[in-house]
């Protein structure tokens, strides 16, 4: 009898094993290699600086067995202003997805938020001009569903700018 427990166990263990080497995260070396990767290669435009822009994109991307992105789509933008540097960014990750063994193409669904520190002491124009730019937003919406069960969702990247008064 404690056999035959010991060899289930050892079967069900097993296979445990199997699961997370199928689970690997899909950047090459981690989660906080991904996320040091995009705050030092998303460099935020003067414009996003000038201003005072903050808000989230979400993006959705393919790569391939080679880890190149093929595909990028915009899901959700707050402005439009923040899209262009994400898409850079996300085009120097070229060659470091990794997706599952049986696949040629795999989705990925990342998010990013984008804020400034603000300084000390803030002025009234540093928060006027926040204001102003949160009020005028355009946001990009899609109108198409997001495949979840096909795609991977990553963790938020957080980014942020300082600002100067």
């Amino acid at each position: 009898m404690k056999k035959i427990l010991f060899l289930t166990i050892a079967i069900l263990s097993s296979v445990y094993c199997k699961a997370q080497t199928e689970l690997a995260f899909p950047f090459q070396g981690g989660a906080p290699v991904m996320n040091r990767f995009f705050k030092d290669s998303l460099v935020v435009s003067p414009d996003i600086i000038k201003k005072k822009a903050t808000g989230t994109a979400v993006f959705k991307f393919t790569a391939d067995t080679k880890g190149t992105i093929k595909k990028i789509i915009v899901y959700y933008a707050d402005d439009y202003i923040l899209t262009g540097p994400i898409i850079e960014a996300l085009k120097k990750s070229n060659h470091k997805w990794v997706i599952p063994d049986h696949e040629k193409f795999h989705d990925f669904i990342i998010p990013f938020s984008i804020s400034f520190n603000p300084p000390a002491m803030a002025s009234n124009a540093t928060i006027k001009e926040a204001y102003q730019f949160y009020s005028n937003r355009k946001p990009i919406i899609s109108y198409n569903q997001v495949p979840l069960e096909y795609a991977t969702l990553l963790p938020t990247v957080v980014v942020s700018y300082d600002v100067q008064e």
